[in-house]
């Protein structure tokens, strides 16, 4: 009897070990997202963390889409802030370790925050992918082009403590 190629009755064997048994040997039952591996539409996706911002929290996906906007956001901000003072003659000389330090954090401040801004893109949620190229479009338009950039350049053409973020 051909019944469509399914195989009833031929169920996976529970996995071996006591991961999720309780004390009297049942199945503890949990619900797993699954992994999507291409993009889709929805509020049930797994953002960075294991079970967040959940199954059914629209309030929870939204925080979730704020932050990826802000995380994108704050990498721009790093990618184009001017934190340190421009050096002079007289204070060079014992502050050129200092500098290295704090241009060496900022450094690695925003790259791990550019890494969590790709790993959430990784989720494949669209909506995820589209704050997170919004967070870094207005991050871009605020601290990185003309239209409020009231910094005067200098003859270095030095616009940023760090160096461009390069693929």
């Amino acid at each position: 009897m051909n019944d469509g190629g399914h195989m009833h009755g031929m169920a996976a064997a529970p996995p071996l070990g006591g991961g999720n048994n309780s004390s009297n040997g049942t199945m503890m039952h949990r619900r797993h997202m699954m992994m999507h591996m291409t993009f889709f539409w929805g509020k049930n996706a797994e953002i960075l963390f294991n079970g967040w911002p959940g199954y059914d929290h629209l309030g929870m996906y939204v925080l979730a889409l704020a932050l990826v906007f802000f995380l994108a956001l704050a990498v721009e901000w790093l990618s184009h802030c001017n934190i340190q003072r421009p050096e002079t003659a007289s204070n060079r000389r014992g502050s050129a370790a200092a500098v290295g330090v704090v241009q060496t954090v900022l450094y690695a401040v925003r790259v791990g925050l550019a890494y969590l801004v790709m790993l959430a893109v990784m989720s494949f949620n669209a909506g995820v992918f589209l704050v997170a190229i919004a967070g870094h479009g207005v991050g871009f338009f605020l601290f990185g082009s003309r239209a409020f950039n009231k910094q005067n350049y200098s003859s270095s053409g030095k616009t940023s403590d760090l160096p461009p973020m390069n693929c």
